[in-house]
């Protein structure tokens, strides 16, 4: 049993599981999922209460500084897991896997999946890709690991794609990617994250699934939500561009900007560390030590 606040008190919420996230489906209850990289953000958004935390590869851009998700590693990511993991108590977890550990044979995905659940300590996996995705899925599912899929918009093939484009824009794209959904549910996926989705196009892929669709740019016509956890804090670096579909709930990054630049102001000043600050000393064991000071 977790605990949650809703603004006044904690919460007790039991551990979410795959049943609870079909349960949200059926009884159209919105999920809320958002990406943590570390402890101290996984026992933040824990404490939210929300049901769905993502170890999501875009750690690669937002923690690392790499150019794209395509450079980071499955221990790179592990590493994060296992961080995340440590302050979880409620949410249901879901660990990225990376560019290439996925996509050469059904053995090295099975492998690499059996980590993020083993080592990295995550409740499910998500990967890449449409129908062409299905069999690798289904042989993942079958040694008892849960996936969930991620179809649109997919990071990971972004040279392939030309950029950061809304993808199901013409009517057989549309029409293809609600194939590939279905064959990813079929393939026993437990949810599927759609990214950049024209809105009606969400719409319809999610009446048409059992399973739940979360989405990022693709509407509340989804059966829940994602964004990143540096999104919603507005914790993004200066010059970065925000995607259009992200709602900052706070201005963080310019707190921490003002809170740093006071402190540097302090220190040069002297004016911190202050008296209260302080460690005290007994005046006698003080003057001992003084007395011994000059003897030397």
């Amino acid at each position: 049993m977790s605990h949650y606040s809703n603004g006044t008190k904690p919460i007790e919420r039991k551990k979410i599981n795959v049943h609870t996230l079909r349960g949200r489906k059926r009884k159209q209850i919105p999920i809320t999922m958002i990406t943590a990289y570390d402890y101290t953000a996984a026992r933040l958004v824990d404490q939210a209460g929300v049901d769905m935390v993502l170890v999501g590869d875009s750690l690669a851009q937002v923690v690392l500084g790499m150019d794209d998700t395509v450079s980071i590693t499955v221990d790179e990511m592990l590493h994060h897991c296992r961080a995340v993991a440590r302050g979880i108590t409620g949410a249901f977890t879901v660990g990225d896997m990376p560019f290439m550990s996925y996509n050469v044979t059904k053995q090295d995905a099975i492998r690499n999946a059996g980590r993020f659940l083993k080592e990295g300590r995550m409740n499910a996996v998500k990967l890449e890709g449409g129908a062409e995705m299905a069999e690798t899925i289904e042989a993942i599912t079958n040694v008892g690991i849960p996936v969930v899929g991620h179809i649109g918009f997919t990071p990971q093939s972004i040279s392939q794609l030309g950029g950061y484009r809304i993808q199901g824009k013409s009517a057989d794209s549309a029409y293809a990617l609600l194939q590939d959904a279905l064959a990813l549910e079929a393939a026993g996926c437990i949810a599927i994250v759609l990214e950049l989705v024209p809105a009606p196009i969400a719409q319809a892929i999610s009446d048409a699934l059992t399973i739940p669709t979360i989405g990022i740019g693709a509407s509340a016509g989804c059966d829940g939500q994602v964004l990143v956890f540096h999104d919603v804090l507005g914790l993004t670096i200066e010059g970065h561009r925000t995607p259009r579909f992200v709602r900052k709930y706070a201005n963080l990054g310019e707190t921490v900007v003002t809170a740093v630049s006071q402190y540097v102001t302090d220190v040069k000043a002297r004016a911190y560390p202050a008296a209260e600050h302080t460690y005290p000393i007994e005046p006698d064991e003080l003057e001992q030590f003084l007395a011994m000071t000059n003897d030397a």
